[in-house]
């Protein structure tokens, strides 16, 4: 035990309390207690999904009961204006504000995460999730809807980025026998954030609205407040294996599969490989469809079916009166929430099955199984078929979230750990690209077609259904095209170990699990699986009730 005692304890003067020489783990530490803390973090800013729930209370910040409407005014004006209320296209830019920012900065600091470590990563995304969100209910005070955009969409953006990509390394390092599985188990928080966050924002801004206010600022302010104490316990609740550290009884798998090298590619490289860029179409691909499906599924399942959601087959979309169709859009919000359970299961669920099949194969499933039921999806709306449609698309947003947490593995198979959280922020930009290509390419699509005389119906989505189809029949190809990289881009063991010689485990000695790791579910561990877990299962109990109505 002496060498892990040097690993894990030596040399710490002079180290700050968020430094990455401060977290490295001690004898006795358990493993199971890092993904936790990930999904504090990533339940927190996961609500960028849920953001659209406080758009149309802000449409009436000003009016209260009904929008102040300026029929003048434009987005420019918007962004100051203090006596007209904002609209709901001009609020949906803090959506893609996020997702760019995301992207934009998990790529220019994914580097800097490298060297800073998980926990001082986690708190500036803290910080800046949550000062955004407290900027933007200062906004909302003053009616200065540039102070939303920069509060939430700009600082809080890049709290996202920071926060997204502050687990993944750490995971892998912590889980190299379930590389899958362990980023799974934390990227599936982000996908399942907005199903905790837009039920409790809905809940607060009730409890907030008063005659004069319909409060939004208050239930920002709450929320900050509460995601910043969860965040910073996930941030202090990262630890970081010791160089030479592995799972006890554990040897890498050398020889499983020519797709996972044991080496590793310098950040500085890995952007001058193809591999790089075909992961990175393969992303972008893949994204863009399901992302572009999340946007639209509301309206498509209310224009498609119609008066047959509420038990009238025979009339269309546009016969539905006021309160019919006030009814079919509370059913479509419970197809969304549906579609986001399907979103978790899916991170978790395919990010484990590549474990065992490896990340291409993962992927193959991805784009075949895509290509098909994309394909399908205008005879099964054509057959008014709800059960086929809603198990399609909740299949397809299951690839979605599971595309988002098979990335990491699929990137530490082909580049190596030493740099994949860093690698990984980068590969993000493909993530932003498909926020904006995404949604820009549906909606277009359908607004080109409504101007060429389609009316509201099956119809009107089946050009939109093949051309994502297309997309992903790109991503398979790009999948095809992935080999292992040639051994020119690797470094070599001198400099893997320069690197590493900055931790406190200086020394890079015997290999071995040093105590580390062997606690399993524990009292403690459950205890914060627990602190995580009861409100995602509430969460999930509060979307499934919301969908009952889909099928009666």
């Amino acid at each position: 035990m002496t060498a892990a005692g040097t690993r894990t304890d030596g040399a710490l003067a002079g180290v700050g309390l968020l430094d990455r020489e401060r977290i490295v783990a001690r004898p006795g530490f358990n493993r199971w207690l890092v993904p936790p803390a990930a999904l504090a973090i990533h339940l927190c800013i996961g609500m960028a999904y849920g953001f659209s729930v406080f758009w149309l209370p802000l449409s009436k910040s000003l009016g209260i009961t009904a929008s102040t409407a300026c029929p003048d005014l434009t987005l420019a004006s918007a962004l100051f204006t203090t006596t007209c209320d904002w609209r709901v296209a001009d609020l949906g830019w803090i959506y893609t504000l996020f997702f760019v920012l995301l992207g934009s900065s998990a790529a220019i600091w994914g580097g800097w995460l490298e060297r800073a470590g998980p926990r001082k990563a986690g708190v500036v995304s803290a910080c800046c999730w949550c000062g955004g969100i407290i900027l933007a209910a200062i906004g909302v005070i003053t009616h200065q809807l540039w102070m939303m955009w920069l509060g939430a969409g700009v600082i809080g953006g890049i709290g996202l980025g920071l926060g997204y990509i502050s687990p993944v390394s750490t995971l892998i390092k912590w889980f190299p026998d379930r590389r899958g599985m362990a980023t799974g188990m934390a990227i599936m928080g982000f996908g399942g954030g907005a199903m905790i966050g837009a039920p409790l924002a809905n809940l607060l801004m009730n409890t907030f609205k008063t005659d004069t206010s319909v409060g939004v600022w208050q239930t920002f302010i709450v929320m900050a407040a509460i995601y910043f104490v969860f965040m910073m316990g996930g941030a202090f609740g990262y630890r970081i294996p010791p160089a030479g550290w592995r799972p006890e009884g554990w040897t890498p798998p050398a020889a499983k599969s020519t797709m996972i090298t044991t080496k590793h590619v310098h950040l500085r490289n890995a952007h001058r490989t193809k591999q790089f860029w075909l992961i990175w179409a393969v992303l972008c691909l893949n994204v863009s469809a399901g992302i572009g499906v999340l946007g639209m599924a509301s309206p498509m399942l209310q224009e498609i079916f119609a008066g047959s959601l509420i038990g009238l087959p025979d009339v269309g979309f546009a016969q539905l009166d006021a309160g019919q169709k006030a009814s079919i859009a509370t059913i479509a919000a419970g197809f969304a929430g549906l579609l986001s359970l399907f979103n978790i299961g899916g991170r978790f669920f395919w990010a484990s099955l590549s474990d065992k099949i490896g990340r291409k194969n993962t992927y193959y499933c991805f784009f075949v199984l895509g290509i098909v039921l994309y394909a399908l999806a205008p005879t099964f709306a054509g057959m008014g078929n709800k059960a086929l449609f809603v198990l399609s698309f909740g299949i397809i947003l299951s690839m979605y979230g599971g595309g988002f947490a098979t990335i990491p593995a699929y990137l530490a198979d082909i580049f190596g750990t030493q740099f994949v959280g860093a690698i990984h922020g980068r590969l993000l930009t493909a993530w932003a690209t498909a926020g904006i290509v995404g949604p820009v390419v549906v909606n277009y699509i359908r607004e080109a077609q409504i101007a060429a005389g389609v009316a509201p119906g099956p119809t009107l989505y089946t050009g939109t259904m093949y051309i994502l189809a297309g997309m992903l029949a790109l991503g398979l190809i790009a999948n095809s095209l992935i080999r292992p990289l040639s051994d020119k881009w690797f470094m070599s063991d001198e400099e893997v170990a320069a690197l590493q010689a900055k931790s406190a485990a200086v020394n890079a000695g015997p290999t071995g699990s040093f105590g580390i790791g062997t606690g399993g579910l524990d009292a403690k561990a459950m205890l914060a699986w627990a602190v995580v877990g009861i409100p995602l299962l509430w969460g999930v109990w509060v979307t499934l009730r919301a969908t009952f109505a889909l099928f009666g």
